[in-house]
């Protein structure tokens, strides 16, 4: 029945079918734009293990980039994704455009994992994706606002979030790569 009534609404001209829409974990149900401001479904890494990480340039905590480029260089042919999310909101610094913070990451840091457009991750102004991660009650941070710079969020190849780090969790923390080894399957 329900390929029939996909087909019909295939016939019918009607894309981004609702039934598909359904079957996308929330966390992974937004679209966002990437750094070079192309619209990206973040469903489009669903089945992968996802860290979704506020970043920015002028932080005592940037040279985080190293290690999780490190991580991900380490753990993307096993499906890990990392995402970045550039954020102005903690001390200014992040106050760059998108083409700023990506000559910066690549320059500097020889960031390939995906990046994105400069967001809001706290407030009235917050990213919906952000707005639904810091509403679940994680490990082993809990719930609330992003508290600074490079907070990590890790989804898992289900779309379920399953931790929450502080921002001075390092990227080659023991419990930080224990959440992606275990989501992973390692």
């Amino acid at each position: 029945m329900r390929g029939l009534l996909l087909s019909a609404g295939l016939l019918l001209g009607l894309t981004g079918s609702a039934f598909a829409e359904d079957e996308v974990p929330q966390a992974l149900n937004y679209t966002v734009r990437n750094i070079d401001g192309d619209e990206v479904k973040l469903s489009d890494y669903q089945g992968k293990v996802v860290v979704v990480v506020n970043v920015a340039s002028a932080c005592g905590l940037t040279p985080q980039y190293a290690g999780l480029q490190a991580l991900y260089d380490k753990y993307k042919d096993k499906g890990l994704v990392i995402l970045g999310f550039p954020c102005n909101q903690f001390g200014s610094q992040e106050p760059g455009s998108d083409a700023d913070i990506k000559e910066f990451c690549t320059g500097e840091y020889r960031v390939t994992f995906p990046m994105f457009s400069k967001i809001e991750v706290n407030g009235d102004g917050a990213a919906d994706l952000y707005k639904h991660l810091t509403s679940l009650d994680l490990q082993p941070k809990g719930a609330g606002k992003v508290s600074w710079n490079f907070e990590k969020f890790v989804i898992g190849r289900d779309g379920e979030v399953v931790g929450r780090f502080e921002p001075r969790t390092a990227p080659d923390n023991a419990a930080f790569v224990e959440a992606i080894e275990k989501a992973l399957g390692e």
